[in-house]
């Protein structure tokens, strides 16, 4: 079952802050429950027993957010990237004008555009109340791989001003590793991803 605590709840206690890499803008934090007294009315879902399947219908739209912020996340990236290539300047042109940042550019934009593509997928089937397991784990794998990726290239792209605090790319970067193992890591989206292929190519 699943039931919702109020904070001030007798027993509740937030136990510690954790200091994390990146994603600073949300705390995270380790909550005790100490002999807490929770009454029927804040059972959630109006019945007993329910609770996992709750859970589970949780880690579809969980996954679904994640995918869209990982989506969220790569396009900043590329956005602050490719304008910084046309403005700064090597060898008397701009750095976009040199092919091997605009085979980066290339691959960054065409990674957001196909995980943009299974998020929307994803979320059309949820959007119309339909299962969207497998879905749902593809945009939160290939999202959350491509986001790592393209923030590292965005990093590349602006050298060594991109390690430091001055650009918002660093901050991208540090963001990006959530994606990879927030709402399950990418190991378990390949598991959900193959039982699913199994089932649905079962001979």
């Amino acid at each position: 079952s699943v039931f919702l605590v109020e904070k001030g709840t007798p027993g509740l206690t937030v136990s510690r802050t954790f200091e994390k890499l990146g994603y600073k803008g949300v705390d995270t934090a380790e909550l005790v429950f100490d002999a807490v007294h929770v009454p029927v009315t804040c059972l959630l879902g109006g019945s007993e027993g329910e609770g996992f399947k709750h859970a589970m219908s949780g880690l579809e739209v969980g996954r679904i957010n994640v995918a869209a912020r990982a989506v969220g996340l790569a396009q900043a990236a590329f956005n602050d990237a490719i304008r910084y290539a046309q403005q700064r300047t090597t060898f008397g042109k701009p750095i976009a004008q040199h092919q091997a940042i605009q085979l980066k550019l290339a691959d960054m934009a065409t990674k957001i555009e196909a995980a943009r593509l299974l998020l929307q997928k994803a979320a059309r089937r949820k959007d119309r109340g339909e299962r969207c397991d497998l879905e749902a784990g593809m945009a939160k794998l290939f999202a959350s791989e491509m986001c790592q990726e393209v923030t590292l290239d965005a990093l590349r792209i602006y050298g060594g001003f991109g390690y430091t605090k001055e650009f918002n790319v660093e901050r991208y970067y540090r963001d990006a590793p959530f994606m990879l193992v927030g709402e399950g890591t990418s190991e378990i989206q390949r598991l959900v991803i193959a039982r699913h292929l199994l089932e649905q190519y079962k001979v």
